[in-house]
């Protein structure tokens, strides 16, 4: 486990973003997946700028979604439509290596994604309540590979989706568990803000459990947590860079 301490948000964005940098540069296949929400919206302005800079050549890189809620009624279902908005958008992404998360048949998604080399990075945020992807406190188990959780009208978390969109979500969350993601070849998790100082402290020092989802990634055998000033506050010999 590495733990990066940046001044602020601008130098935790760049860091992210040059570590997705240097997977992309590289001659072979290369297989991303990246989170939606606000941490990484500064490591995306940065990658967007970077790769029309560098004009690099894209035909190798391909982009795995780990999680998705299905909105019946959208366009897009609302991790794909966050990441649309975010990242793929602003980019020449040829749109045949975006690999969405279906929201029916995940066990052919995991068989296509392995007989194509697996995840080599995975960029990752942590929710207040120690959640990542859809690993929910009380919804997830450590031995889950990638699952589907119902939801309904009055279900905690169709209700928590209800504060984050308009749209009516359909009848379950799909996500990887901690075992799919775990399989990644390297992960990256960031927080920002004082609001995540007291769930990374529990993450980085308190105990493994299923109680704080996150806990799980330091397991990890190369897991980087690149975390600002203010979200690290609470963790002791770390040092600032």
């Amino acid at each position: 486990m590495k733990i990066v301490v940046t001044k602020d948000y601008e130098s935790l964005s760049e860091i992210a973003a040059a570590m997705v940098l240097e997977k992309m540069m590289l001659p072979q296949r290369v297989n991303l997946s990246l989170t939606a929400g606000v941490t990484p919206l500064g490591m995306y302005k940065i990658l967007i700028e970077r790769r029309k800079a560098l004009r690099m050549d894209q035909s190798n890189i391909h982009y795995y979604n780990f999680d998705e809620v299905p909105l019946p009624k959208a366009e897009s279902n609302f991790t794909m439509g966050d990441l649309n908005q975010a990242f793929y958008n602003h980019t020449d992404i040829d749109r045949a290596n975006i690999h969405p998360l279906p929201v029916d048949g995940i066990q052919d998604y995991e068989r296509e994604l392995m007989m194509n080399g697996g995840i080599d990075l995975m960029v990752l945020g942590v929710g207040a309540d120690g959640h990542f992807c859809a690993n929910m406190p009380g919804f997830t188990s450590f031995d889950k590979g990638i699952f589907e959780i119902p939801i309904a009208p009055g279900h905690k978390l169709y209700e928590q989706l209800l504060t984050l969109t308009p749209e009516l979500p359909g009848e379950k969350i799909v996500t990887f568990g901690p075992r799919a993601v775990l399989k990644s070849k390297q992960l990256v998790v960031f927080a920002s803000g004082a609001g995540k100082a007291e769930i990374m402290q529990k993450v980085i020092s308190g105990p493994i459990t299923e109680d704080i989802p996150a806990s799980i990634l330091r397991t990890h055998p190369n897991v980087t947590f690149i975390l600002d000033e203010a979200a690290a506050a609470l963790i002791d010999d770390v040092n600032i860079i």
